[in-house]
């Protein structure tokens, strides 16, 4: 039984079947390929090493009302690789993302809406090839919902603002919390931060991570 914490429930979204991809993409299982099953603990080669995505995404400024975009609106705002995983629930190979082996302080934003998600003093190593956080940076900026995908019972986490999908949680972190928030890089956008500076606002005084 995973310890869920105080994180809000959507409700079974139904998952995509499953389709390998060149990049390295499963679809709508939660599956990387060549690594085991998504966010586990298996053994994988190092990748070579990526540049950290940065701030607003591709398709220009962060969404006033993200839910409100369509599908199309979303293939055209993101990159191919975001648009599976945060879209159509694709994971992204183990070691091959750019922010797993991120060490810089800062904070961890959606790439679909810019909310704020995580922060690097919750990021810890758990050798899984994925970025592993204890906790979000607040409750209510991520929900979870079931997933019974690949014969499993795990718990998918979403960003709440726009319901992008984001990893899943686990209970074999580490003491006191025992949370692990197993993320795709390609769900996340880093924003560096000076040790002892709060997060970027936005023009009207309030952080891109504010709920609807």
């Amino acid at each position: 039984m995973s310890r869920r914490g105080p994180m809000s429930r959507l409700p079974i979204l139904l998952l995509a079947p499953v389709l390998a991809l060149g990049s390295g993409l499963a679809l709508g299982s939660g599956l990387a390929l060549g690594s085991g099953l998504g966010c586990g603990r298996s053994p994988a080669a190092a990748a070579e090493h990526v540049t950290v995505l940065a701030a607003p995404p591709p398709g220009g400024d962060w969404p006033a009302d993200p839910k409100s975009l369509t599908d199309a609106d979303w293939k055209a705002r993101l990159t191919e690789q975001q648009y599976q995983v945060l879209r159509h629930k694709a994971t992204e190979r183990a070691f091959t993302g750019a922010l797993w082996n991120n060490h810089e302080h800062g904070v961890y934003r959606c790439a679909g809406c810019g909310q704020l998600l995580f922060r690097s003093e919750d990021k810890f190593e758990s050798g899984t090839g994925w970025p592993s956080y204890t906790r979000p940076a607040t409750p209510e900026v991520v929900a979870s919902q079931d997933d019974h995908s690949l014969g499993m019972d795990r718990d998918e986490v979403l960003c709440s603002r726009c319901g992008g999908h984001l990893g899943h949680v686990f209970d074999d972190g580490p003491a006191p919390i025992y949370q692990r928030f197993c993320i795709n890089s390609a769900s996340l956008v880093f924003e560096a931060t000076p040790s002892e500076a709060p997060p970027a606002q936005d023009a009207g005084g309030t952080a891109p991570g504010g709920t609807d």
